[in-house]
């Protein structure tokens, strides 16, 4: 999915599954980087977001250096 000027509508993995990021786009984020400031536990609440899309994301975030907030 990308907006009008060719660039994704996000940069998340798309092994963590379409529902998952869809959800966190609904909820403000974009950037796998963004989610840095949440919780896995607060990205589990969100519905769409599932056991898989967090180690997905998980791994994304580790591959960066990253890791959601509080690891």
């Amino acid at each position: 999915m990308s907006d009008q000027g060719g660039t994704p509508a996000d940069d998340f993995p798309h092994g963590a599954g379409n529902p998952a990021r869809g959800a966190l786009r609904a909820a403000g984020y974009t950037r796998l980087a963004e989610l840095t400031t949440v919780t896995a536990a607060e990205l589990l609440a969100l519905h769409g977001v599932g056991p898989k899309a967090i180690r997905v994301l998980r791994e994304a975030l580790a591959a960066e250096g990253l890791a959601f907030a509080g690891e």
